[in-house]
């Protein structure tokens, strides 16, 4: 029997481009599915997404292209991030866009200049004199408050003189709801395409619909009498007899050590993770006793990203992009629902 089951809704993803769409009007919505799609599968986001009417692919990495094009003959796909200089001719041979971060514009690629707007990453600080081969200007947004707006000053100065004859884009996916002046000719979107929330919010206050689902069981059933422990370290000793569950799925399948505490539902009821997580199996805190096989929910149904993150101290990102779906350790299903 497997440990765990990641299925991936297919049918949110179109719902959730359809929503985003429907907000950006006129710009086009450009999919980032970088990361095998935030850990929800590069291949099949992409389809759902073209499908539901993005314009474009973007992905960070020059392999991350070379797969996509494999599957995506003619789709327009971006490389965000710098190619090793190996990687400047296969990405030419497979008509990948590129960002160039520097002043250095490589022949026959068709390229984005980045320009650091504040982020303080890749990018340059002026627009260096395009060549034929320059079909985009792009910044990226460090934030989605004042900062953001200071960032958009600097962007619309330095397009001024480009708007019209080159493509610009800036805008993230919190952008693209909050910030119509970000939207531009182009919206690169990622988190909310996955449904998740770009501000740690409710993804539903958004019209969003998160896309993964992630399930384990009961794997064995105990009753701690007083004074007895579960996991390493002893963090949770039981007060009183206390029956706990164990669920086969630890911080290598993406479980992460941080999230005790946080909750997962135990069949459809909310049961709160106690002691210290490992790498295989974690313990969750139970009213009765329940069988072995009883169904768990770890994400999805209401349980949330970020919910989790929240207790763990990091980003909704953080925590899809870490979930480990080897065939070895857990079923991954597409559906269409």
């Amino acid at each position: 029997m497997h440990r765990s089951e990641i299925t991936i809704d297919l049918g949110a993803v179109r719902r959730n481009v359809r929503r985003l769409r429907s907000v950006l009007d006129r710009t086009e919505l450009w999919a980032v599915v970088k990361a095998d799609g935030y850990g929800h599968g590069a291949v099949d986001v992409s389809r759902a997404a073209l499908e539901a009417g993005a314009s474009a692919l973007c992905v960070v990495t020059a392999n991350e292209a070379l797969e996509l094009r494999g599957t995506f003959p003619d789709t327009r796909i971006l490389c965000m991030g710098p190619l090793e200089a190996g990687e400047v001719a296969a990405s030419r041979d497979a008509n990948v866009e590129i960002a160039v971060v520097g002043r250095e514009i490589p022949e026959g690629l068709r390229a984005h200049l980045k320009v650091d707007t504040g982020m303080g990453r890749f990018g340059m600080g002026e627009v260096v004199s395009p060549t034929r081969d320059v079909v985009g200007l792009m910044s990226h947004l460090a934030t989605a408050d004042a900062f953001a707006q200071r960032q958009l000053e600097r962007f619309a100065e330095l397009t001024a003189p480009y708007r019209g004859r080159l493509v610009c884009h800036i805008a993230s996916s919190a952008a693209a709801l909050r910030i119509p002046e970000a939207r531009y000719d182009a919206a690169r979107c990622g988190i909310a395409l996955y449904g998740l929330s770009p501000s740690a919010e409710d993804p539903a206050a958004d019209g969003l619909e998160p896309v993964l689902r992630w399930t384990s069981r009961l794997a064995q059933v105990k009753l701690l009498r007083v004074g007895e422990s579960t996991g390493y370290g002893r963090r949770f000793v039981a007060q009183q007899p206390t029956w706990i569950g164990l669920v086969p799925v630890g911080y290598a399948d993406g479980f992460r050590r941080d999230l005790t505490g946080t909750e997962v539902l135990v069949d459809g009821e909310r049961r709160k993770v106690v002691g210290t997580i490992s790498m295989d199996s974690f313990a969750v805190e139970l009213e009765r006793e329940l069988p072995v096989g009883t169904p768990v929910t770890l994400l999805g149904d209401g349980v949330r990203a970020e919910a989790h993150a929240e207790v763990a101290g990091t980003i909704n990102y953080e925590i899809v992009a870490g979930l480990t779906s080897d065939p070895r350790r857990a079923v991954r299903k597409v559906v269409e629902a």
